[in-house]
């Protein structure tokens, strides 16, 4: 089969679908059908502000669905991964108690116990299955909500999502759980080729069991439809009486859910906003269905079809947070993920990869889309500046987004930005309580080089001044400050290519990145942004801001958010320590780490104090809490010291050991070099390497402090261009 013409651009149809479903309904997830209805009415459009929570959040059913697809390019992207190495995959961008899931514990949250189960050493499918777990755990929600970027790289062939659907499911859940899994992947795969709700319901029917409970509600289902008309509240009314909560166990059970799901697209007139309205009015887990619901029918009617209502893609503006141990990828948009997932498919179909304008960041291509760029609100500049994307006004590719400025005059500059990291403080604040912590890395490094295209439209009133510009936390009291980089006076008509060369400190993390217009004399107009992105290695050194300790303690001032840059993947990072990097692990192995997956060639170093552990140590080309690779020391079975150079990959390969004597307190200084295959490593002296091998299995990541069973200190962690 062939990958639709418009492929990409239907995916990223069913991405916003899943984003917008996920933030209309997460204010009220869980609410009573009574009580929403007697708060709200009907929900047609966002209710956030008025109970006072952000619009992008931080939530389980998107994290998981663009984490646990990862699997795919992970091993390949064969159409024959296994179950157990999406389980690895688990293991891997997991971070326990931390991030993705929710934490409610053996026996009561299914995703936990799946979690607990892999750890132990219990593979996928036995880790999910009803056998070890129970049936009432295993049919939880889980296998639905995760599910859609399965169906989303097998366009068309709704056997191949079905298939690959039950393998994700499986890690965690058995039973009735996958079937309705099951059926929603093949129902979002077909919507690529099918467009009538009934006849995708009927191909969804075909991938489970003819006595499956999912296939039977289904039947039932549609008889109220077709019996009620346009009272679905009626059929609302009979999927209660029949397929409430009351009638299966646990804290959020698949049934009910795949019920209303399947109630909405029957009811929802196939209207976006209706179909949401229906879902998420009728209560029990709304974010989910509604997730559900808006992908498939983003997938099914494109991007016109998400335009039938009010306006839900603006307040949004493709932003989306995946908190996972990959920290780089964690600030994130709508048309990178979408991008991520129609390569997958691609690849799976054989064919050309989609790499807009050269593989830049940002690249506008897909209508409609900004990628988080938003209009600043500051004093200085509120209400300057619109921004739309446009076709036109780029060399290597088809749309740009344009910054449409008015009332730009000495002292009134217009500007927008994108996040590159956590945007504010009381942002990481609010997550941390929530429950679904924001764990992020920066995209953008001090070393690296910033490269943009902008175009002057040729009607301008006047040439005006362009630059580029970020916000960066400062160190010591963690408030943004505005940095200017290269600008340019750009005359009506003109195009102009910037480049930068970022510098600053490892504990200043750059929080935006944007473009801004200034002029000396009020006027308005049009800049049109073509591509903006950035390249190479980070040359920078990470250490606590030189604060005294004692001054810090006094002030109560701690400033967090350099730390924040740091996964946190060990047991202990506290801030109060003396140390910039003071960690404890009390089982197994734990990784801090910073970094993105598009760092290549490079040399981290750092001087660490094993202070109590079995093994300690840094790590380049880090791609979660199981992929990298570690210079470590470490106690052999018989209790000697050596150094080790190791690839963890579904487990540990020692690539080359040494004996090496040490002991308890002792201070190291580690470097390891990552150059194309070659892999260099020196401890103490570092000049003469104790190591040096080859090995291609890991091509990029970010770098980590590692540490095993003890507690180690550094003062700083730096990094070099190879």
């Amino acid at each position: 089969m062939s990958i639709p013409s418009d492929y990409t651009e239907r995916v990223y149809a069913g991405v916003l679908g899943k984003l917008i479903g996920v933030y209309l309904g997460r204010p009220f997830e869980g609410w009573s059908y009574e009580v929403l209805n007697e708060q709200f009415g009907e929900i047609n459009y966002y209710v956030h502000e008025h109970l006072d929570v952000p619009l992008i959040v931080t939530d389980d059913d998107i994290s998981g669905t663009f984490t646990f697809l990862r699997a795919l390019p992970d091993y390949g992207n064969s159409r024959a991964v296994s179950a157990a190495q999406i389980g690895q995959s688990w293991l891997n961008y997991i971070i326990e108690e931390r991030t993705i899931l929710w934490w409610g514990g053996m026996g009561n949250s299914t995703e936990h116990t799946a979690y607990l189960r892999l750890k132990e050493g219990t593979p996928a499918p036995q880790s999910g299955s009803m056998a070890l777990n129970g049936q009432v755990v295993a049919e939880q929600i889980g296998a639905q909500i995760f599910i859609d970027g399965w169906a989303m790289v097998a366009p068309g062939n709704p056997e191949l999502a079905a298939d690959l659907a039950r393998r994700a499911a499986s890690v965690s859940h058995d039973g009735v759980a996958i079937h309705g899994a099951q059926v929603l992947a093949a129902m979002e795969a077909q919507a690529f080729v099918e467009k009538d709700i009934q006849k995708l319901i009927d191909t969804g029917l075909t991938v489970i069991p003819e006595d499956s409970l999912i296939r039977t509600m289904i039947d039932q289902i549609r008889e109220w439809h077709a019996r009620h008309g346009d009272d679905w509240r009626a059929t609302r009314e009979q999927i209660a009486a029949n397929f409430g909560y009351d009638k299966f166990g646990g804290n959020c059970h698949m049934v009910p859910n795949h019920a209303l799901i399947i109630h909405a697209l029957l009811h929802g007139d196939d209207s976006f906003q209706k179909s949401l309205m229906i879902v998420n009015t009728s209560g029990w887990d709304t974010d989910c269905n509604s997730g559900n619901v808006g992908c498939l029918l983003g997938i099914k009617n494109g991007l016109a079809g998400l335009e039938d209502g009010p306006d839900f893609r603006g307040p949004v503006s493709d932003r989306l947070y995946l908190p996972t141990a990959d920290g780089g990828r964690a600030i994130s948009d709508a048309v990178t993920e979408s991008l991520h997932v129609a390569n997958v498919g691609r690849a799976l179909f054989q064919v050309p990869l989609h790499t807009p304008k050269n593989g830049a960041r940002y690249h506008f291509e897909l209508p409609g889309s900004v990628q988080g760029f938003m209009a600043d609100e500051g004093v200085d500049s509120r209400g300057t500046l619109t921004l739309e994307n446009v076709p036109g006004h780029s060399q290597s590719g088809s749309r740009s987004l344009a910054l449409q400025f008015d009332g730009v005059a000495t002292g009134r500059p217009a500007r927008a930005a994108t996040s590159t990291f956590i945007p504010s403080k009381e942002t990481a604040d609010y997550f941390e309580r929530r429950g679904y912590a924001l764990l992020a890395s920066p995209s953008i490094y001090p070393g690296q080089t910033v490269s943009a295209a902008l175009e002057a439209d040729s009607a301008n009133e006047l040439a005006v001044d362009v630059s580029l510009y970020l916000r960066r936390f400062r160190s010591l009291d963690d408030e943004l400050t505005l940095e200017a980089g290269p600008g340019r006076r750009l005359q009506p008509g003109e195009r102009h290519t910037f480049s930068w060369a970022v510098e600053g400190a490892g504990n200043e993390p750059i929080a935006e990145i944007g473009v801004a217009v200034h002029s000396d004399e009020r006027t308005k107009g049009k800049i049109y942004l073509d591509y903006l992105t950035w390249t190479g290695e980070p040359n920078v050194t990470f250490a606590r801001p030189d604060t005294p300790l004692d001054r810090r303690l006094w002030e109560k001032s701690f400033p967090l958010m350099w730390r924040r840059a740091w996964v946190n993947g060990v047991d202990g990072y506290d801030f109060w320590w003396p140390e910039s990097f003071r960690l404890v692990q009390n089982r197994g192995r734990g990784l801090l780490m910073t970094g993105t997956r598009e760092w290549r060639d490079y040399e981290v170093k750092s001087e660490i104090t094993l202070h109590l552990c079995s093994s300690a140590g840094i790590a380049a080309r880090v791609q979660g809490m199981r992929r990298y690779y570690a210079l470590l020391l470490c106690r052999t079975d018989e209790g000697r010291g050596a150094a080790r150079l190791i690839r963890a990959l579904d487990g540990d390969t020692v690539l080359a050991e040494a004996d090496f004597p040490w002991e308890y307190g002792e201070s190291h200084a580690f470097a390891l070099l990552v150059e194309g295959d070659r892999l260099r490593g020196c401890i103490d002296d570092l000049d003469e390497p104790l190591f040096d091998v080859t090995d291609n299995m890991l091509a990029s990541g970010g770098i980590a402090l590692v540490v095993e069973e003890g507690r180690v200190m550094s003062d700083e962690v730096s990094v070099r261009p190879a």
